[in-house]
């Protein structure tokens, strides 16, 4: 087994190695959503949610600075966040490209703030945006959960830029 150098002793770091080293951390999927200001539904695929605390209930998510829906979520004052099963594959590569309506073909209801939230979906939270943080190239977004729904179900995993199921994983 070989490892491939990313940085070493202080040297420059190289970005695209770095990315492939981050991608070997296996995340869940989620599609982040938002309804603006001007009512309009913005929504995208992240695998950077994390919980943050319990008491009080806080979780997180960046976004990169450069993505077409910053500012949207960046005004918004509520976001809700749908953790996506192994079955909502597809939902997860439609709301990773851009689209000028993504809702438009996809089941939902509305959470706090007139947020989507994704139908079918292992487990859904509604948040107040509470705060941001800068993150360099992203912003980290704090969120008070507000209301939390969750089903059984096997979650759609992402790692090494692919998606997969619990089947895909080696057994040895």
């Amino acid at each position: 087994m070989t490892h491939q150098t990313v940085c070493r002793n202080g040297d420059v770091l190289d970005s695209s190695g770095l990315r492939q080293a981050l991608g070997r951390f296996a995340t869940g999927v989620v599609v982040v959503a938002t309804c603006t200001p001007e009512a309009d539904l913005v929504g995208l695929t992240a695998n950077s949610f994390a919980a943050v605390s319990l008491d009080p209930p806080l979780v997180l998510w960046s976004l990169n600075r450069k993505a077409s829906s910053f500012s949207g979520f960046m005004r918004a004052g509520f976001f809700t966040v749908s953790i996506l099963g192994a079955e909502q594959e597809a939902l997860a590569r439609h709301f990773a490209t851009r689209r000028d309506d993504k809702f438009a073909s996809v089941a939902f209801t509305r959470g706090h703030g007139g947020c989507p939230l994704i139908a079918n979906s292992l487990a859904t939270f509604e948040c107040r945006a509470e705060s941001t943080m800068d993150g360099g190239d992203h912003v980290v977004f704090l969120g008070r959960v507000l209301h939390a729904t969750y089903r059984e179900g096997t979650p759609l995993i992402f790692s090494a830029g692919q998606f997969l199921n619990r089947v895909d994983f080696p057994t040895t």
